[in-house]
């Protein structure tokens, strides 16, 4: 993938096109058959056939895993009082997100301001955490002696939980707003730092090598040289600390109160109302399904193997 970053699709192009040029000429009779057979060829052979295995498995296979979810769910409360059918969730679902914007006081909001105000706190800590990570893990791939001086200190901040983060954001911060953002800024930070490292650690030592050659600046080196070959792994890096972020909001807001879909599940059990916690948990993994999808798409993009 990193050497890729070094070979231009107009570079390829220019190749196929002298190949081209340089070929043998084809004799006319031959010429003449082919161009023959390429008018009389109809338009329906030209079409590549429908892969219509690739598509079932595409469409079918997700709603059939689903079904089965549901299928399952729906057999398990078929003599449980307590627990939620999927027909009655569904039922609750579409009254709960008739009005997802009400606004009946500070604590008791529609479940659409919960997601917003908690998808606000995790852009505002990953943010945070990837204008900090990112640099860190350019300057730990970079740099052999800051590599083994922070490493440590990684290893063993990474595993801590995200739980006890939180206490430490409410002594120093006093409010619990900021306490939550400094928690997903805490935990989310780690696979930025890592990924962007190894990303600079995997770049060719040839390139590096040329760098010094041509007496590049460090700032040259980094823009033209390694941010390009770094970009999968750092996007990568994005991708799991977009999905840490998620997970942690929801922890967080559960103990601190508030506004936010964690505080809206821990209110709903305090009413033990079972109906809308299952609600929240499914929405609850479609926004994180959506953020992984959206970066998924961002990292595509930026995919050296597409060009």
């Amino acid at each position: 993938m990193v050497s890729a970053v070094f070979h231009s699709p107009i570079e390829a192009a220019a190749e196929a096109k002298a190949s081209v040029l340089v070929r043998p000429p084809v004799k006319a009779g031959v010429a003449g058959v082919t161009k023959a057979a390429a008018n009389d060829e109809s338009p329906k052979a030209s079409k590549a056939p429908v892969d219509w295995g690739g598509i079932a498995l595409k469409v079918l296979a997700p709603i059939a895993g689903i079904a089965l979810l549901v299928g399952i769910w729906a057999l398990l409360t078929m003599k449980s009082s307590s627990f939620p059918t999927p027909a009655a969730t569904f039922a609750e679902a579409v009254k709960v997100f008739s009005d997802p914007f009400y606004s009946k006081g500070p604590n008791d909001q529609g479940i659409g301001w919960n997601i917003l105000f908690s998808l606000q706190r995790v852009a505002v800590g990953f943010g945070m955490a990837a204008a900090v990570g990112i640099p860190l893990g350019f300057m730990i791939g970079r740099f052999s002696v800051l590599n083994h001086m922070i490493s440590p200190l990684i290893s063993l901040l990474r595993p801590v939980s995200p739980l006890a983060w939180l206490p430490i954001g409410l002594l120093v911060f006093k409010a619990a707003n900021p306490a939550a953002i400094w928690t997903i800024f805490i935990c989310s930070i780690w696979p930025m730092i890592i990924n962007t490292a190894v990303g600079v650690q995997r770049v060719p030592s040839d390139y590096l090598n040329v760098a010094r050659v041509l007496n590049l600046s460090e700032w040259k080196v980094i823009t033209r040289i390694l941010l390009p070959a770094v970009l999968p792994y750092m996007l990568t890096g994005v991708r799991l600390s977009v999905g840490t972020a998620w997970l942690v909001i929801v922890a967080a807001e559960m103990l601190t109160g508030g506004v936010g879909i964690g505080f809206w599940v821990w209110d709903e059990w305090n009413n033990l109302n079972v109906t809308h916690i299952l609600i929240a948990i499914f929405v609850i993994g479609i926004v994180g399904l959506l953020l992984e999808w959206m970066l998924i798409s961002i990292a595509k993009r930026f995919s050296y193997d597409d060009l």
